[in-house]
């Protein structure tokens, strides 16, 4: 579904992924994980448009999509949810939900029962400012958001930044439902054992590289990244 060929992207001088390949087929979950600065975030949104490669080529499906503006990347059938929601705290609910169809303006009301099918208190909320909710709650808008413009692929980053365990694995939990309604799911996690419980591969990236790559049972078991980033 998804190629990303010797990807090279820069921030101003600062060269934050190196020759990056990676990899993603129809109907998985495939998380990235890594250190702070790492280049997990910037693999992420150079997919989805954010920023343009230097040089290599992103193939989704059979079209290249290297250079190609964020809007037209949606229109194709990703939708990115960024590190930390950047919802529109003075909108409803609903509102952003709206917004998130852009894309997808003839079916708006079937996309919204859905995400409220999904996250039942954004139902109970649609009236209450985006401001106002909690921050798992936030990270449920952000997710829906992203959903109302029925991507195929959806790239996830750090979707439980600050939110407390139980509302963590709430989250996880919906992210394998949505999977299971037929969505390829790209992640970036903090939670190193969580992401990889919840995908069937991954990828390890250090200093914009990608330092190893395989199934999740074999990475967990890796002696590397198990003192690395499961702290053992």
């Amino acid at each position: 579904m998804l190629k990303l060929e010797n990807i090279h992207t820069f921030y101003g001088p600062i060269e934050a992924l190196k020759g990056v390949d990676i990899e993603i087929r129809q109907g998985e979950i495939v998380c990235i994980i890594g250190n702070n600065g790492a280049g997990k975030s910037t693999a992420l949104m150079t997919v989805s448009g954010v920023f343009k490669p230097r040089s290599g080529n992103i193939v989704f499906g059979e079209e290249c999509i290297t250079g190609m503006p964020p809007y037209k990347i949606v229109r194709m059938g990703i939708s990115h949810v960024p590190e930390g929601r950047r919802i529109f705290p003075k909108l409803t609910v609903r509102e952003n939900l709206e917004i998130g169809a852009f894309a997808n303006r003839g079916d708006i009301k079937s996309g919204i029962e859905f995400v409220y099918n999904l996250f039942p208190v954004l139902k109970d909320r649609h009236r209450q400012s985006g401001g106002t909710l909690s921050g798992g709650e936030q990270q449920m808008l952000a997710i829906g958001r992203a959903l109302m413009s029925r991507p195929k692929l959806l790239l996830l980053d750090e979707p439980s930044l600050g939110l407390a365990p139980i509302v963590a694995s709430k989250i996880f939990k919906t992210i394998k439902e949505i999977n299971h309604e037929g969505v390829t799911v790209l992640l970036v996690e903090q939670n190193a054992r969580a992401a990889m419980k919840l995908s069937g591969r991954g990828y390890v990236l250090e200093s914009g590289r990608v330092a190893l790559e395989g199934t999740s049972e074999d990475l967990l078991g890796d002696e590397q990244v198990r003192k690395a980033y499961l702290g053992e």
